[in-house]
């Protein structure tokens, strides 16, 4: 409901540097710089690094993140873009498939912020991109992500032999 205030738990400190990549889709291109300034002014404020990608639409978001977490070094990721129902099918297409690959890819272990508001009216998307902030929000969901990573990550296992302790003896 409207007007209801919302918990959002404190943003996490890192020991190391995080680095994010925002991949937006400025399709309504007001909108987009609404959602990318929050997300901006979110990372900065936490300290983490950014870079900003564009992509041509919602549909093309997850694969973005995808190339980019398979290719390069990002530890989490902002997806921001923004979809308003028109008169055809088409609204629920790209809602529910640009959500169902950012949810496969978070359930595969990819720290990501989910910042694409799928909306009514234009009026209902600036109200979430400038006033509610959404685009911040989706930062910060990116970074709680990321410490959540760390925090349980695995030690690295490494290929071969390796001595446990000096009670390991070689002959």
């Amino acid at each position: 409901m409207a007007g209801q205030s919302h918990y959002t738990p404190p943003l996490p400190d890192f020991d190391r540097p995080v680095k994010v990549l925002i991949v937006v889709a400025p399709y309504y291109r007001d909108i987009a710089d609404h959602l990318l300034a929050g997300a901006r002014k979110a990372l900065d404020g936490a300290g983490a690094a950014h870079e900003t990608v564009e992509v041509p639409g919602a549909l093309e978001i997850p694969t973005a993140i995808r190339i980019a977490q398979r290719t390069s070094n990002f530890d989490g990721f902002v997806a921001l873009g923004c979809v308003i129902r028109g008169e055809t099918t088409h609204y629920e297409t790209v809602c529910n498939d640009s959500s169902r690959g950012l949810m496969l890819l978070g359930l595969d272990g990819c720290a990501i912020g989910n910042g694409i508001l799928t909306v009514e009216s234009h009026a209902q998307a600036l109200a979430r991109a400038d006033e509610q902030d959404k685009g911040g929000g989706a930062a910060e969901a990116a970074l709680h992500l990321v410490a959540l990573s760390r925090k349980w990550a695995r030690a690295e296992k490494g290929i071969g032999f390796k001595p446990r302790g000096e009670d390991t003896v070689f002959a």
